[in-house]
């Protein structure tokens, strides 16, 4: 099992520890809620040293990354693009970010449990464009720093102004001997800032952040605040048998591009879009889990992809992809948990209102 390099210091705030995706990870320090509720109200770090990083060198780099991806990738050393990798069929095989860090440096930033699969996809397809591949995610740590107050203690921390970044864009700033790539991206739909960098700089930055009142945080309030914010999570609301159309991410696949892996196909399944993803409250406390059937009366017309009791909710909330004649609002439906069908309805998947900053000049 392998672990990051903030590991010991996990233990030190004595976290509860879970294997996923290979390392032993943090699943929360104090508690879930306690700790969803500082990156919405305050400020939250995580360790996402685990997910992949590949670094794409060569004259042909920009051109294999928009052949290897749904979305348009352009030389702007400033922006961060979200997109997909596809297969012919037009499935994801998963969601990334893009850093184009030069026309012949162009940095992927994959999800952890595909890492080793999307090297092996990204390898076979790189011949015949003059770049290489390198798998380069051992090299280095990543934390995310979430939340309202961010802003105001971010510059302070990397002593480098970066507030100013507007989402979805980053920068390399100078930190002690070196650098780090900085980003105002994150997973939990709060302003916040990625930090990507050799081992040691990424310490430095979490015991700095902690010194600030920034409460740790584990992957349980992770997944309890992407999935508030209604962002996707590869496995549940994406996968190989998900079309980007049928998971909501169509705003990722540019058909208008000239050619990427999977486009035919993508073409295809925008025409014949038969499921969606939908939002749904339940009727009664339960909670509804990943792959739980749905129901229409006594038709099976798909399955829960996520589903919680969120503090601050009064009643049980989720996603699932069903067939798409099901998805109106205020449809009644059925999850079958543990063998009882426990009434349910559709509603919108807006359960938070993002608080991205997009600021003026970009």
């Amino acid at each position: 099992m392998k672990k990051t390099s903030l590991y010991e210091h996990h233990l030190k705030l004595n976290s509860k520890m879970i294997e996923y995706a290979g390392y032993l990870m943090p699943v929360y320090y104090q508690g879930i809620q306690s700790e969803h509720h500082s990156v919405r109200t305050h400020m939250g770090v995580f360790d996402v040293s685990h997910m992949g990083e590949f670094l794409i060198e060569g004259k042909d780099a920009l051109t294999f990354v928009n052949y290897l991806v749904s979305n348009i990738i352009v030389d702007d050393l400033s922006k961060v693009t979200y997109t997909l990798l596809l297969n012919e069929q037009g499935y994801p095989l998963d969601d990334l970010l893009v850093y184009v860090i030069g026309k012949e440096n162009i940095l992927l930033v994959v999800n952890a449990g595909n890492k080793e699969k999307d090297f092996d996809w990204v390898s076979s397809k790189v011949d015949g464009f003059d770049c290489v591949a390198r798998d380069i995610s051992d090299n280095f740590s990543q934390i995310a720093i979430q939340g309202p107050k961010t802003q105001d203690i971010i510059d302070k921390i990397l002593d480098a102004t970066v507030s100013d970044l507007s989402f979805m864009h980053y920068k390399v700033v100078p930190y002690k001997e070196g650098h780090v790539i900085v980003s105002r991206t994150g997973y939990t739909g709060e302003d916040g800032f990625e930090i990507y960098g050799y081992h040691n700089f990424i310490i430095d930055l979490w015991n700095d952040s902690l010194a600030l009142d920034v409460t740790p945080c584990g992957l349980g309030a992770r997944d309890t605040l992407r999935f508030q914010a209604n962002l996707p999570l590869y496995g549940q609301e994406i996968s190989e048998t998900i079309t980007p159309y049928e998971a909501g991410l169509g705003f990722a696949v540019k058909l208008d591009k000239m050619n990427f892996i999977g486009k035919e196909a993508c073409i295809k399944h925008k025409e014949e879009k038969t499921r969606k993803l939908v939002g749904f409250e339940l009727l009664e406390k339960n909670i509804p889990r990943h792959d739980y059937e749905v129901y229409k009366d006594e038709k099976l017309i798909g399955h829960v992809t996520t589903g919680y009791l969120l503090a601050g909710f009064e009643k049980p909330i989720g996603l699932a992809l069903i067939e798409k004649e099901y998805g109106k609002l205020g449809t009644e439906i059925s999850i079958k948990i543990r063998n009882k069908m426990v009434p349910a309805s559709i509603r919108d998947k807006k359960f938070y209102t993002k608080n991205y900053k997009k600021l003026g000049g970009f």
